[in-house]
């Protein structure tokens, strides 16, 4: 029950549900999520450590960068069925389609390009 509440708790926001579905499929550095949430570091980053203690989250640390990613197979069924749900549940909601198009506008940008201009802001 702890595990579900935690999950319930992590998904009760609206921009970590669209971190979750920005992070569908593939995996993201923490200035990359910065830019397409458009919020501020310290905002994201509590977002994603919530997400993350709730394991609806993976990270890895690559040289300065943390990259994170939605659960792998090897996750509880629990946050699976989460994920399976969140993604399937909003698939045709507005406001993530046109989150695919910031997106991709992020990802046309190399990270390091990202951790500069955030620096200068």
């Amino acid at each position: 029950m702890r595990d579900f509440m935690e999950i319930v708790k992590a998904m009760a926001d609206e921009n970590r549900i669209r971190i979750l579905y920005c992070l569908k499929d593939r995996e993201l550095c923490v200035c990359q999520v910065i830019e397409f949430l458009g919020l501020a570091p310290s905002t994201t980053s509590k977002h994603l450590s919530i997400l993350h203690q709730a394991r609806l989250l993976d990270s890895q640390k690559k040289g300065r960068w943390v990259y994170y990613r939605t659960a792998g197979p090897d996750a509880s069924p629990v946050v699976q069925q989460a994920l399976a749900w969140v993604f399937g549940a909003l698939e045709q909601d507005k406001q993530i389609q046109a989150d695919r198009q910031t997106l991709e506008a992020v990802l046309r940008m190399e990270p390091e390009e990202l951790c500069k201009i955030q620096a200068e802001r």
